[in-house]
């Protein structure tokens, strides 16, 4: 079996799109779904499963929650292997313990490819923000005191953005790359 990292879209913020993870880990080891864990309250699953297709994995998922929730969420599974060879790809500045630093890392959600994300942000804000693609994903970082004013940070959260990508903190992404 392999071990696989299901990310869930924008749920359980503040208020919206509520799924309790405990529900959606009875679920998913309904549906047949092995090794089950959650981290945090904002859709990470860890999870083992046969299927060796992850476009597969994500409709799966996708389904059961539009069933068990009526919630039309946005899915991104990775191998949990290929996370862990993704961490060892960061960028030096990335990751670190800065607490003048947060750290991101951006997903990009299947049809959709990093570069078109790219285009739509356009450049980062110099002096507040740095990203480095890899892949189809991007490593951000941006200074704490002055996110608001950092070019990625006012759109990422952007329609006809937003549902392209998914986005986790470095501390979350090592946690469940371990898992």
């Amino acid at each position: 079996m392999t071990r696989y990292i299901a990310l869930l879209r924008g749920i359980n913020i503040s208020g919206k799109n509520k799924i309790s993870m405990f529900e959606l880990k009875t679920a998913l080891i309904e549906k047949g779904f092995s090794e089950v864990s959650t981290y945090l309250n904002s859709g990470n699953i860890i999870f083992s499963d046969d299927e060796a297709d992850t476009i597969v994995l994500t409709d799966k998922i996708k389904t059961l929650i539009q069933e068990k929730f009526s919630l039309d969420i946005p899915v991104f599974v990775i191998v949990q292997s290929e996370l862990k060879t993704l961490l060892t790809k960061a960028p030096t500045w990335w990751g670190t313990d800065s607490k003048d630093i947060y750290d991101n890392l951006i997903f990009t959600i299947s049809p959709y490819r990093i570069e078109t994300v790219v285009e739509k942000i356009g450049e980062p804000t110099a002096e507040l923000e740095t990203v480095e693609i890899c892949g189809n994903a991007a490593f951000w970082s941006f200074d704490r005191k002055q996110y608001a004013k950092a070019n990625w940070w006012k759109k990422t959260a952007a329609a006809g953005i937003g549902e392209m990508i998914t986005i986790r903190t470095a501390n979350t992404l090592k946690k469940i790359a371990e898992m």
